[in-house]
């Protein structure tokens, strides 16, 4: 894996666990009984993005880790990834029958 696939890598996990943590303790306007005229009782009223963005970076990176440790290690090649999407390997049967 070189540096860029490796940032790739951690750009996609970061977005992911972004996305998964956004709805994370989020208080909405409708929650607080403190809806603003012209706006959503669900709008956000305090997201904590700072504190998400943080804890992202955290997981992202242990989970970041374990993926290039076994990337780089080998200890799961390409052609085993590739032999589990290919036509009949769910079903039992070989490629070749």
């Amino acid at each position: 894996m070189g540096i860029v696939s490796g940032l790739v890598l951690f750009a996609v996990i970061w977005s992911l666990v972004f996305l998964i943590a956004l709805p994370i303790r989020v208080q909405t306007q409708g929650d607080l009984n403190d809806i603003v005229p012209g706006t959503h009782a669900g709008s956000p009223e305090h997201h904590h993005l700072r504190k998400k963005a943080f804890w992202t970076t955290v997981v992202a990176l242990i989970i970041w880790a374990i993926a290039a440790t076994i990337i780089l290690s080998g200890w799961i090649t390409v052609d085993e990834v590739e032999s589990l999407f290919r036509a009949g390997a769910w079903s039992g049967r070989g490629i070749d029958e």
